[in-house]
């Protein structure tokens, strides 16, 4: 069996959920262990830990999973406990979609949208993928996307060696342009990693959301990680603006917005993703 972090053993025997009896590895993390766990009591767990994690990076998991839990949204996993190197989550039994999957996650995922702030960031820094992801409140968008998103990945990989002086010159001028390229927008709740892998279901088949990365940012920028590994079906769209509707053009901004995951990637994974970089800078240009 897993070894198991003992705070969890020990909330299960405080909680009178037993000692643990089954343990399977969940497949598909590539920085967590992951595992669902099930007791004697029949109730079953999921638990993600990590002894190599940042002191912080499951409590601001926690605090990112309690603020997407909005009225009319996805389902959200709850919390039971959270520590240095570990969180136990509820365990959602994943099972098919159910009908009208995608009309109804895109209403939903709106839902979460429409929560707006007066500032851009959030309450805490937090973490994309294993990287740390910083939220300063600022009260414009452009400031915040530039140099709270772009900047600190662009100055990561130019540390690494990851990017060369031309790509660093057309990255800065790119940084100039933002005002002329987006559109002023309000600072709505976003996930903020939003690849396939992050929306999974429950046990009813509806939408559900994990590992999320939030802030207070553009609805577009939370839009367009569906477009990046995969795309998301129209319907999906169609729902989401009869609940909240997207400025003109949206569709072409979303390279702009993906060039922060795709630079985090870079700085994650290495130069494999450095072609989509550059591909996307060049078509930017």
């Amino acid at each position: 069996m897993k070894i198991i972090n003992p705070a969890v053993n020990y909330w299960l025997l405080e909680n009178q959920k037993g000692t643990i009896t089954a343990v399977d590895p969940v497949g598909g993390g590539c920085i967590h262990q992951a595992l669902f766990i099930r007791t004697e009591s029949g109730e079953s767990y999921f638990l993600k830990q990590n002894q190599a994690a940042p002191a912080d990076m499951f409590l601001s998991e926690e605090e990112g999973l309690n603020a997407l839990r909005v009225p009319g949204g996805p389902v959200v996993p709850k919390v039971f406990l959270a520590g240095k190197s570990y969180l136990l989550l509820e365990d959602l039994q994943p099972a098919g979609r159910c009908k009208d999957f995608w009309q109804i996650y895109g209403r939903q995922l709106a839902e979460i949208h429409l929560n707006h702030h007066p500032q851009f960031g959030f309450k805490e820094d937090n973490y994309i993928g294993f990287n740390p992801q910083k939220n300063t409140w600022m009260d414009n968008g452009i400031d915040f996307f530039r140099e709270n998103r772009l900047r600190p990945q662009i100055d990561l990989a130019g540390n690494r060696s990851l990017l060369d002086t031309e790509d660093l010159k057309a990255l800065e001028n790119l940084l100039q342009k933002l005002p002329q390229i987006i559109p002023p927008q309000p600072a709505s709740l976003i996930h903020g990693d939003l690849w396939s892998g992050n929306l999974i279901t429950d046990h009813h088949g509806r939408p559900a959301l994990i590992d999320p990365a939030v802030h207070y940012g553009w609805a577009e920028a939370d839009l367009a990680m569906t477009d990046l590994f995969g795309r998301y079906p129209d319907e999906f769209f169609r729902a989401y603006e009869e609940v909240n509707p997207l400025e003109s053009f949206y569709r072409s901004r979303f390279p702009l917005y993906n060039l922060y995951h795709l630079l985090n990637h870079l700085n994650l994974f290495g130069t494999g993703y450095l072609s989509r970089v550059r591909l996307t800078l060049k078509n930017l240009s």
